[in-house]
């Protein structure tokens, strides 16, 4: 056998890329005994290495000690380091977020398959270990389950191997060079390879190893690889199963498998058979319950492997399911039926860790999606933890699994299409390292039911290679179908991709395409880019489901914010983006697109996603409620019916019911009440909803999975006429008013509502002032809004009161102030304010609009109390904050919060909190006494803050925004959308913009608490 010398040469050899790396397989357990299958407990022939490390760092390969990984090399001063973990998380080097540039930019003139030379961070890791008893008999073999992005690897100063592939498996075999007693393992990691031209991702560049690192030994007999294919008849009743078993080691005499449902009963069973070194296991199971997301029914394969003598060697537990997934006149199917995905993009990612994430986290993500109704994930850009697919299989989740593969900054150049020195493109010599990556992906995860679709990678332009990748998909695995979305920018390559898949296509484009006789069936693989407070708009996507088959949904872009803790000067931990570790180049706050926060917290936005992705659609009305059940599988008799009345936000009736509708049906389900239930006056809403009859894998009994709402109401509204008189006192700078036990005081100077006085107890900390500026959201910031529209900035900053007018009579002052405005001679805003006999005030506020006006981001009067009001409790839509683009998953209800908890946690401070359809809002202090705010004629949008707009506006990040010194109340007649179709330039969509050459008025009590 030739001696291999390493050479960080194969660093940039694009045909250098695995030396002596064992052949990818899949990733299922093995045991020595059935029982421990059974079980599934812990490996007996695994060993963890996990842990502490001894770690050296160099900035480039020369500064790196070179000979570490001999056996008399001395690193007992170096440093440790934890695994799995970032390099760059751990103190050395720093952390660098770069979206489609690749992360060199601007620092070095280079090409593929070059490198950085002078910046190419090495990790040099050393671990002493002591093979366990009952590993010594076998051979031993080691397993990386991802280190980023190329490594060596040493044992007692020989040479192993070497691989690239940051998100695969890579093993090698240890057996010839352990020693007795204390052995020394040496990896050496570079952050840079070729393997780095292809791993362009969307996210933090770390490096380091940062999965599991495990020692392995398997017994004399060893199933080294399982293919499992089930496979379902025409009318899915008959279910066939076969099992293709590669051996190594001894001789065999037999090998038999045992297939069992998930109470263990066995339901067929089978012996092997054996073909050119290969065995064969096939059997037929008669009606089996079948997989899918809704009901993901897993049965296991025990596969038992038996030596000469009749000894039982090995068992295999794989887990299967039988499902049917095809491409079927131009509609993808799973079971016959046509699917819709309603997914997310989801990175593995954790705050503290990166992306070396632990089974909690995935865990909770698990859980997360199911409560949400979030039926698919597409695992962006780049193959999972093996135990995502598993949890995927159990829970059930549809899985768009995707190899890693992205190379954006070859091809795409600040937006622009430029692929001159595009890869892998049409290289022969990229074949191989990318070919590599796709069979290492499909070897590991071939056996997972929740893979629906396999993905030749992101946004990696197109041609010859990604097309040869798709046709080994295909070859490899008829049981799936080939997604590629970066066709779309070269049609000559549209064999690639087995679906038309686009990213962050508008609606219309996506209506136009379905309606222009299309050959595909649709997707969108990345929609609503939800960064900051975003996933305005949605429903014009999810209303395609219904409407096209050959729409079949899309993935949100994306699932988890990828921020990381870190400390500001004084030591207190914030949430950070690109740039705030000083790399550069950075694209900043890119990285902030999540439906979920980085901590693990829901953000508001998940209120509308788990209502448009709801199966079951429920229309409530005074008679009952139509019930539209869309899932594929599921009669809604599996959940309880609630079919709740309130009245004035409070309930007043609930009815439990049981409600038989088949999957892919209608149905009207009669409900009556007393007919004196709705006899007073006042607004009704009834509420329709699901929720689980029984605890489930990810959540517990009467969990609310779907609703659905109606509002009408009896009689008209009545506003009180207060009895008593008030006095008014006109001095030569205020208006005063004066009541019973309250003073109400305008300025003449000031040309507002200076003072409200309840009790001696001041409300007024700011006077209220017309308000026309947002915080800039990302979406506003991509759409360039501050250009566009900043005058409606200055407009809120000034503004010069230019007439005075007061009506006065022994129960009623009325005072109005009319402002002009420097950014335009035409616009006027009148505001009156009344002041009613028991205190309260009438507020009208009216906008004169003018023509050749930017877009008017809000309409509002805006003011501030005391901070000691702190607590709000609201008759609104809610809970989470809604606009007026994003409040289709908001309930009439009442609900109480906190000021300081109204601020989302989005990471750059932006407009947040706000609430449509307020009829109502009270804002107190913890006594309970503050005010009422209350719409006369038509629900307000409202939103109490800590800080001003103008404070969100000038803080990029949350430790920027001052102390809380006030309330600051936002009284809005109308706001614009969020918007969210992307967060570089789509506009927030028509019907949800304000137009500033119209006129607008709103109007709203307020009065005492």
């Amino acid at each position: 056998m030739t001696k291999i010398i390493p050479t960080t040469n194969w660093l940039e050899d694009v045909s250098v890329f695995a030396v002596n790396r064992l052949t990818a397989h899949s990733d299922h357990l093995y045991y020595e005994t059935k029982e421990e299958a059974i079980a599934q407990a812990p490996m007996k022939l695994r060993s963890s290495l996990n842990g502490d490390w001894k770690f050296h760092y160099a900035v480039n390969p020369s500064l790196r000690p070179s000979e570490f990984y001999k056996q008399d090399f001395d690193c007992s001063g170096w440093d440790y380091i934890s695994v799995p973990g970032h390099i760059q998380l751990q103190g050395y080097g720093k952390p660098q977020y770069v979206n489609t540039m690749y992360p060199w930019d601007g620092h070095h003139d280079i090409r593929p398959p070059e490198i950085p030379t002078d910046h190419n961070p090495v990790g040099s890791y050393v671990k002493y270990f002591t093979v366990p008893e009952n590993l010594k008999a076998s051979p031993l073999y080691i397993s990386f389950q991802g280190v980023e992005s190329a490594f060596f690897v040493w044992l007692n100063g020989s040479f192993i191997g070497y691989s690239e592939d940051s998100f695969t498996p890579a093993e090698f075999e240890l057996t010839p060079y352990l020693t007795d007693g204390e052995n020394k393992l040496a990896v050496e990691v570079y952050q840079r390879s070729t393997g780095s031209w292809l791993e362009d991702q969307d996210f933090w560049r770390f490096s380091g190893i940062f999965r599991d690192v495990y020692l392995y030994s398997v017994p004399a007999i060893h199933v080294a690889d399982i293919h499992v294919r089930p496979e379902l008849n025409g009318t899915y009743t008959l279910g066939s199963l076969t099992a293709d078993v590669k051996l190594e080691g001894k001789a065999v005499s037999k090998v038999v498998a045992e297939l069992t449902d998930k109470n263990g009963k066995t339901i067929a069973s089978a012996a092997g058979t054996e073909q050119n070194s290969s065995w064969t296991i096939q059997m037929e199971v008669e009606n089996p319950e079948l997989w899918s997301a809704e009901n993901p029914h897993l049965y296991t394969l025990y596969v038992s492997v038996y030596d000469e003598s009749g000894k039982l060697v090995e068992v295999v537990p794989q887990r299967l399911g039988f499902r049917h997934f095809e491409l079927k006149d131009k509609v993808m199917r799973l079971n016959g039926e046509r699917i819709v995905f309603k997914g997310v993009n989801r990175h593995e990612f954790n705050p503290r860790h990166g992306r070396a994430i632990t089974k909690e986290d995935m865990l909770w993500d698990i859980k997360t999606l199911k409560e949400h109704n979030i039926n698919a994930v597409r695992t962006s850009h780049y193959p999972n933890q093996s135990l995502w697919y598993e949890l995927c299989d159990e829970y059930g989740v549809y899985v768009i699994d995707e190899m890693n593969l992205e190379t954006h900054g070859s091809w795409q150049k600040m937006g622009a299409i430029e692929p001159s020195w595009n890869i892998p493109g049409n290289k022969p010599e990229w074949e191989d390292i990318v070919m590599d990556r796709a069979i290492s992906m499909v070897e590991r995860d071939k056996n997972h039911p929740s893979i629906l679709i396999w993905s030749c990678g992101n946004e990696s332009y197109a041609g010859e290679v990604i097309l040869h990748v798709a046709n080994y998909f295909r070859s490899k695995d008829s049981s799936r179908l080939v997604h590629y979305e970066g066709v779309f920018h070269n049609r000559q390559y549209d064999a690639t991709s087995d679906m038309e898949s686009r990213m962050y296509a508008k609606p219309e484009h996506i209506e136009k395409y379905l309606t222009e006789n299309p050959e595909k069936p649709y997707i969108s693989c990345e929609y609503m880019h939800a960064m900051g407070n975003s996933l305005g708009g949605m429903y014009k996507y999810t209303e395609l489901e219904q409407k096209y088959p050959m729409y079949q949904g899309g993935f949100i872009w994306d699932y988890i914010d990828q921020s990381l803790y870190k400390k500001d000067r004084f030591g207190k931990e914030y949430l950070a983006y690109g740039g705030d570790f000083d790399d550069r180049p950075t694209d900043y706050g890119f990285c902030t697109n999540g439906i979920v926060y980085a901590n693990r917290k829901l953000s508001p936005k998940m209120q509308e996603v788990k209502f448009l992705y709801q199966d079951f659609k429920l229309v409530p009305d005074q008679n009952g409620v139509l019930i539209k059940n869309e899932s594929l599988f599921t009669n809604t008799e599996n959940y309880h019916l609630l079919y709740k009345l309130f009245l004035n936000g409070n309930e007043i009736s609930t009815k439990k019911l049981s409600a038989s509708v088949q999957p892919q049906s209608a149905s009207y389900v009669a409900v009556s009440f007393p007919a004196n239930l709705t006899e007073a006056p006042g607004e009704y809403c009834i509420q329709a909803s699901f929720v689980l009859q029984e605890k489930t894998l990810w959540a517990d009994a009467g969990y609310e999975i779907a609703f659905g709402q109606y509002i009408f109401e009896i009689g008209e509204k009545q506003l009180p006429q207060p009895i008593g008189e008030i006095k008014t006192v006109h001095g030569d700078v205020n208006i005063g008013v004066h009541g019973k036990d309250f003073t109400v005081m305008f300025s003449k100077q000031s040309g507002s509502l200076v003072s409200l006085s309840y009790a001696g107890k001041e409300m007024i900390s700011m006077p209220p002032a017309p308000l026309f500026w947002r915080a800039t959201t990302d979406n506003d910031r991509g759409y360039s809004q501050s250009y566009h529209s900043g005058l409606w900035y200055a407009a809120s900053l000034a503004r010069q009161c230019t007439d005075i007018q007061v009506e006065e009579s022994s129960s009623q002052t009325s005072v109005a102030f009319t402002y002009a405005f420097s950014v335009h001679e035409d616009i006027e805003v009148k505001v009156v304010y009344t002041v009613l006999a028991n205190g309260s005030i009438h507020v009208k506020s009216v906008y004169k609009g003018a023509a050749k006006l930017p877009q008017l981001p809000i309409f509002a009067l805006s003011f501030k109390l005391p901070a000691e009001y702190s607590q709000t409790h609201w008759y609104a839509f809610g809970p989470e904050e809604n606009y007026s683009d994003r409040a289709m998953g908001a309930k009439l209800s009442r609900f109480d919060q906190k000021v300081s908890d109204n601020l989302a946690g989005y990471v750059m401070p932006q407009e947040s909190g706000n609430r449509t359809g307020v009829r109502y809002v009270s804002v107190t202090n913890e006594q309970g006494h503050g005010i009422n705010i209350s719409y006369v004629n038509k629900p307000l949008e409202c939103n109490f803050s800590p800080y001003t707009a103008f404070e969100l506006e000038n803080a990029q990040h949350v430790y920027e925004l001052p102390n809380i010194h006030y309330t600051v109340a936002t009284i809005a007649g109308r706001q614009m959308g969020v918007g969210g179709d992307d967060s570089w330039g789509a506009p927030v969509h028509k019907e949800h913009l304000l137009n500033a050459s119209e006129d607008i008025e709103f109007e709203f009590v307020i009065e005492r608490r």
